[in-house]
């Protein structure tokens, strides 16, 4: 998928301001009075993760606290607010390093050479 710059620009600015107010949250909410390192912090990404695999596991029915949404994608949300809130903290440019990406993926072989998964 091939992304002008403006389409780029627009992610980049929506995404940082949607990761601006995640981290406003997470501080009003009292997670960074004792905030974990950046492995720990990493670590509870994986958790969210896991709980989208067990959603999974459970046939995907609706979330809990957003029944509106599944499981999984209550879950991956859970994952991407955790994201970008160490995204700030740490001053990393997702937006910029996933375009990249992106672009870079484009150029690899398919299945990356013959890897089965």
């Amino acid at each position: 998928m091939e992304l002008i710059d403006e389409e780029g620009a627009v992610f980049a600015r929506a995404w940082g301001e949607l990761a601006l107010g995640v981290h406003a949250t997470a501080v009003s909410k009292g997670w960074y009075e004792n905030r974990a390192d950046v492995p720990g912090s990493i670590a509870l990404m994986h958790s969210e993760l896991s709980e989208a695999l067990e959603a999974f596991r459970h046939g995907n029915p609706p979330d809990d606290k957003i029944p509106e949404h599944s499981g999984m994608a209550a879950e991956f949300a859970d994952v991407i607010i955790r994201i970008m809130d160490e995204a700030v903290h740490s001053g990393l440019d997702i937006p910029a390093a996933l375009l990249a990406k992106m672009k870079y993926n484009d150029t690899r072989p398919r299945r990356h050479g013959g890897k089965t998964c």
